[in-house]
């Protein structure tokens, strides 16, 4: 079971990564680039798509990590194993908490009426700063289940 289990976690948890590292390259910055009506549109377009699609990613990364933190050999991969669940509950934690409600708040609004306080509610610096650090964990989950994978 293990040997079918590594390679999943390994391709859920780097696939979570990436979809973060590109936001990070490509999606953040486009998204402080753009006026606020066309920023709304944008948001509300990519919001859509990733919200469903990353929390089911993430979620079946952390069962994964579960059962080998159970299953395999080795003290010191159950440890890692367990670490990478933590760090990815984590991610989960930050987008729950944090980003899920920006998204919620943008997707809410009418892009051809923009808030007249936009500029005091604009929320892409705090947005941009949660997703930093989610990405973060995430790549730092998937480093840790590399390792995990490698002590076995």
């Amino acid at each position: 079971m293990v040997e079918v289990l590594v390679p999943l976690v390994i391709c859920t948890n780097g696939v979570a990564a990436g979809v973060f590292a590109g936001t990070l390259l490509g999606g953040v910055p486009l998204l402080l680039a753009l006026p606020p009506d066309r920023y709304i549109h944008a948001h509300r377009f990519l919001a859509t798509r990733y919200d469903p699609f990353m929390p089911v990613t993430l979620a079946v990364t952390v069962v994964l990590d579960v059962l080998l933190a159970g299953f395999a050999e080795g003290v010191a991969a159950r440890v890692l194993f367990g670490l990478a669940a933590a760090t990815l509950v984590s991610v989960m934690a930050v987008s729950l908490t944090k980003t899920v409600p920006i998204n919620k708040w943008v997707v809410g609004l009418d892009p051809e009426a923009v808030p007249r306080d936009w500029h005091s509610r604009d929320p892409r610096a705090q947005w941009k700063r949660w997703n930093t650090v989610r990405s973060y964990l995430c790549a730092a989950g998937l480093i840790v289940n590399l390792a995990a994978a490698v002590s076995l």
